[in-house]
């Protein structure tokens, strides 16, 4: 049994929460969000609440359960809350800036990098060398983070590049004379 999965997923004040078939639809202060259901798995919501049940006791409901009910939930975080994800930019002559709907970033190479910001994650520069990802959606702002650290990921020697705020870079020492 999936103890994650018994739980039902509290609906705070001003959220609302409706099932329709296999979707769960939720809409909040901040925007509307929807989490398509596994076959194996159901959702109903009473008591001021989401119940995520399995449909019957195979090993696969049982895996779903719990998955699905940690994604209502953060449907549920993100249309009040929202996420966020900082990156770092390291290095000499390094920097990002937002113009319009591109954030130009100049990390090294021979001409600058014009990333398009998607629909749906806002980007914001507040120092040259920190950039801040921000929407409703937790997965489509971790990808939008990914992407931008992909540009240039830290290399273990200086520690130049793009790097999430608090990741730990593993430091090699250089080669020896």
């Amino acid at each position: 049994m999936s103890r994650v999965g018994k739980k039902p997923v509290a609906i705070p004040s001003g959220v609302t929460a409706t099932v329709e078939g296999q979707t769960v639809k939720v809409k909040g202060p901040k925007g509307a969000l929807q989490v398509v259901l596994h076959k194996e798995v159901s959702a109903k919501v009473e008591n001021g609440g989401v119940h995520v049940d399995p449909r019957n006791d195979t090993q696969e409901a049982r895996a779903m359960w719990g998955t699905y009910r940690a994604l209502v939930a953060k449907v549920i975080e993100g249309v009040t809350k929202g996420y966020e994800r900082k990156l770092e930019i390291t290095g000499v002559g390094y920097r990002a800036a937002v113009q319009g709907r591109n954030l130009q970033l100049q990390l090294g190479y021979a001409h600058d990098i014009a990333y398009t910001i998607p629909e749906g994650v806002t980007i914001a520069v507040p120092k040259p060398t920190e950039v801040v990802v921000s929407g409703i959606d937790a997965q489509r702002v971790g990808q939008v983070a990914a992407e931008i650290r992909a540009f240039r990921k830290p290399e273990p020697y200086k520690g130049k590049g793009v790097k999430y705020s608090g990741e730990y870079i593993f430091r090699k020492e250089g080669k020896k004379k």
